[in-house]
C-alpha cells in the first residue's frame, strides 16, 4: 500500500520509525495519533498541513498558551479534526510537555530518561502522564518516533537506513 501512495509512501519512507528528538516535532507527532484515534491515518496526512497552521506549527509554548478563543478558532477549522475533546487534549499534552521540559530538560530527554520500556509499560506511564493516549495511540507514537520496534520489517528497504541512526529501541531489545 505504501510504495508509489501519495501520503502513505513518503510518510513510509522518510518519517515512520525513524528517530525524533525535536521536542515540536514529538508534540506534533502525538497530537496527529491522538487525532487520527477512529479514523484512516490517510485522513490524518491529507490535514497534517492544515495541522501544522492551525496548531502554530506545534510550537509547544504557543498551544500551551491557548485559550477559549483558541479553542473555538479551531473547533471552526474545517482542515483539521473538529473535536473538542483532542482539541482539549492537545493543549492540555503542550502544557504537560511544558512540565516535562522544566524539570527534565526536554520531552525528547523524559522519553529516553524512561526508555527502555516494553508497550505496557509505556502505556501505563502516557495514561498517567497525557491526556486521550491509550494503547494504540501510545504504541504508534512510539513507534513513529523510534521509542518502539515495529514501523518497519527487516526486509523492508527502510529497515537499513532507520537501523543506521540506531533508534532508542535499537539500543536495547524491547519487543
Amino acid at each position: 500500500m505504501a510504495p508509489g501512495h501519495p501520503y502513505h509512501g513518503p510518510y513510509h519512507d522518510q518519517v515512520y520509525g525513524f528517530p525524533v528528538s525535536d521536542d515540536n516535532l514529538l508534540f506534533e507527532r502525538l497530537v496527529l495519533e491522538i487525532n487520527q484515534a477512529g479514523l484512516s491515518w490517510l485522513t490524518i496526512l491529507k490535514k497534517q498541513e492544515n495541522f501544522r497552521a492551525a496548531f502554530d506549527l506545534f510550537d509547544i509554548t504557543t498551544v500551551a498558551g491557548y485559550r477559549e478563543e483558541d479553542k473555538e478558532r479551531l473547533l471552526g477549522e474545517t482542515g483539521i479534526i473538529r473535536n473538542r475533546l483532542k482539541i482539549d487534549a492537545a493543549i492540555g499534552n503542550a502544557r504537560t510537555i511544558l512540565s516535562i521540559q522544566h524539570d527534565f530538560g526536554s520531552f525528547s530527554n523524559w522519553l529516553n530518561q524512561h526508555h527502555p520500556l516494553d508497550k505496557t509499560a509505556w502505556v501505563k506511564l502516557f495514561k498517567q502522564t497525557f491526556r486521550f493516549t491509550g494503547g494504540e495511540i501510545t504504541g504508534e507514537f512510539l513507534m513513529s518516533t523510534g521509542y518502539l520496534p515495529g514501523a518497519h520489517t527487516r526486509d523492508c528497504p527502510v529497515y537499513d537506513k532507520i537501523a543506521s541512526l540506531n533508534p532508542p529501541w535499537m539500543q536495547t531489545n524491547t519487543g
